[in-house]
C-alpha cells in the first residue's frame, strides 16, 4: 500500500490547525500529519517518523516562516517536559485557539453550530497558578534528579524550576533533590521496586498561604523523617502540614491508602470567595484557585438561583460547587462516588455553618432516583464530571426526571459535546457555552454550558 507520505520523507508543509494536545496539523494531498511544536500559519520542514492508514507523525526540523503569534518560551525545559504544550504560543493566541477548539467540537460532535461559544475567560497573570504539584524522583548516574515526565513516558526531565507551580513547590523539590543523598535516603526505582522516596506533593492554599507537603514513600518505616521535616520547615516557613503517604504497591499510581501526619495539621484551609474549605492530602481541589472562582461564578450565573430552588450537584467532590450553590438555593443535594470526599464535603459544610447542603456517597445514577422516590423534586442539576464525561446511566436519569435546567461544568470539550448531543436528542436545548482557561500554556480548556428543557 502506498501513501502520499512515507516514513523518513523530508517535506516542507504548511500548518493548518492544532490538535487537542497541542500538535500542529498539516495535510499533504489530504493526508494529515501531526507535528509537535508547530503553530497554525507556519511553513516548516519536517521529517516523517511514522505513517498509519489515515494519518502520520512527523518531527519538526526547522521553521521556514514562523507564526506572528510564536513567542520564545521562558521555560528552559520546554518542550521536552510534558507539563506544557503551548508555551511557544502567545497567551492571547492560546485563548483564541482554545475557543476555536471548543467551537469545533460543539459544531462537529454536538452538531450545534447555532449555539454561542463565548470568548475564553483567561488570566491577567497566567504563571505560577498551580496550587498542587506532584513531583517524582529518580537517581541517574548517582545523581538525584527531579522534575516532570517527558511526554508519554516515565522519564523525568530534570529541572529546579517550574513557572506554573508555586515558588514553595520549587523550594521543596530542589531542597530534597540536593539533600536526599546527604541524608542517605534512596529514591524509588520503578523498574526494580526498590528505594524509599517516590514522590513529593506540595499543596498551597492561595488565600491563607498555608502549605502542605506530602512525602510519598515505599515503606512506612522512614528513618530520616525528622531530619527531612526539620529541613523543610527551615527552608519554607509557611509549611503548616507535613504528611507521609505510604504506597507499597508496584504501580505507577502516585498515592497509597495510608497517610500519617509528621508535622502540624492533617489539612490546610483555603477560601474560594467567602467559603472555606479543608484540604487533606488526598482531597480533590481545583488546581487553579484564581480561575476556580471564575468557573464557579459562571456556574452560579447560569443556575440563576432565587433562593427557592432545590439543586442537585452530581460529582460534588468535597462540596466546592455545592456550598457555593447552597448560599443562593433553598436546598442542595450533593452526590459523589468517593466516600472520603463526601466526609470532606460534610465537614466543609459544617466549617461554613451551611445547613441546607446534604451529601450522600454513591453513583449519581443510583442515588438521584432514590431521592426522587422519596418525593423530592429538583429544579436545577449541576454536573462536573471527570474527563470521560457523564456516565451514560446518569444521562438516562436526567432524561427520565427532566430537571428544568442543567448546568454542565466540563474539563473535556469533546465529552461535553457528546453529552450535549444526548441531552438535545432527549428534549433539552443548549443555550450557550462559556470556556474558562484553567490551565494556561497547556492545551486543556474547561467549559460551563447552560442547558434548559425545550
Amino acid at each position: 500500500m502506498s501513501f502520499a507520505v512515507n516514513k523518513n520523507d523530508k517535506l516542507q508543509v504548511c500548518i493548518e490547525d492544532v490538535t487537542h494536545d497541542g500538535a500542529g496539523v498539516a495535510k499533504v494531498d489530504g493526508y494529515p500529519l501531526f507535528i509537535p511544536g508547530t503553530l497554525p500559519g507556519e511553513t516548516v520542514h519536517v521529517h516523517v517518523q511514522k505513517t498509519l492508514k489515515n494519518y502520520g507523525f512527523a518531527k519538526l526540523i526547522d521553521i521556514v516562516e514562523p507564526s506572528n503569534a510564536r513567542v520564545t518560551p521562558p521555560c528552559h525545559v520546554f518542550p521536552t517536559c510534558g507539563g506544557c504544550q503551548m508555551q511557544h504560543l502567545s497567551y492571547e493566541a492560546q485563548l483564541l485557539q482554545k475557543r476555536k477548539s471548543v467551537r469545533n467540537v460543539i459544531d462537529r460532535i454536538a452538531k450545534l453550530p447555532h449555539v454561542p461559544v463565548h470568548e475564553v475567560k483567561g488570566m491577567d497573570d497566567p504563571w505560577r497558578y498551580r496550587n498542587k504539584s506532584q513531583i517524582p524522583f529518580d537517581t541517574v548516574n548517582d545523581r538525584v534528579i527531579t522534575g516532570f515526565y517527558k511526554t508519554r513516558t516515565h522519564q523525568i526531565v530534570d529541572t529546579d524550576v517550574c513557572l506554573n507551580q508555586t515558588t514553595e513547590a520549587d523550594e521543596v523539590m530542589t531542597l530534597l533533590k540536593y539533600k536526599l543523598q546527604q541524608l542517605g535516603i534512596e529514591t524509588y526505582d520503578e523498574k526494580t521496586h526498590k528505594g524509599m522516596l517516590r514522590h513529593v506533593i506540595i499543596r498551597k492554599a492561595r488565600q491563607t498561604d498555608q502549605v502542605m507537603v506530602v512525602l510519598v514513600t515505599r515503606h512506612k518505616k522512614f528513618p530520616q523523617k525528622q531530619a527531612v521535616v526539620d529541613l523543610i520547615l527551615q527552608q519554607v516557613p509557611n509549611v503548616t502540614s507535613i504528611m507521609q503517604n505510604i504506597n507499597t504497591a508496584n504501580t505507577n499510581v502516585i498515592m497509597g491508602n495510608e497517610t500519617v501526619t509528621l508535622h502540624g495539621s492533617d489539612v490546610i484551609i483555603d477560601r474560594i470567595g467567602d467559603t472555606e474549605f479543608e484540604i487533606s492530602a488526598r482531597s480533590f481541589y481545583q488546581i487553579n484557585p484564581v480561575q476556580t472562582e471564575v468557573l464557579y461564578k459562571q456556574a452560579l450565573d447560569y443556575a440563576n438561583l432565587t433562593g427557592n430552588e432545590t439543586v442537585i450537584d452530581a460529582y460534588c467532590g468535597i462540596g466546592t460547587i455545592s456550598l457555593f450553590l447552597a448560599k443562593q438555593a433553598k436546598e442542595v443535594y450533593g452526590v459523589e462516588i468517593v466516600p472520603q470526599a463526601i466526609e470532606d464535603a460534610k465537614r466543609n459544610a459544617q466549617l461554613n455553618g451551611i445547613t441546607n447542603a446534604h451529601f450522600e456517597a454513591g453513583p449519581a445514577e443510583e442515588v438521584i432516583p432514590k431521592w426522587y422516590a422519596t418525593g423530592k423534586r429538583f429544579d436545577v442539576l449541576v454536573v462536573d464530571p471527570p474527563r470521560k464525561g457523564c456516565d451514560e446511566k446518569l444521562l438516562e436519569t436526567i432524561l427520565k426526571y427532566k430537571p428544568e435546567k442543567v448546568v454542565y461544568v466540563s474539563c473535556n470539550p469533546g465529552t461535553l459535546a457528546r453529552d450535549l448531543r444526548v441531552l438535545e436528542d432527549g428534549g433539552y436545548r443548549t443555550k450557550e457555552v462559556q470556556p474558562v482557561d484553567m490551565f494556561p500554556h497547556s492545551s486543556h480548556v474547561e467549559c460551563v454550558a447552560l442547558i434548559e428543557l425545550k
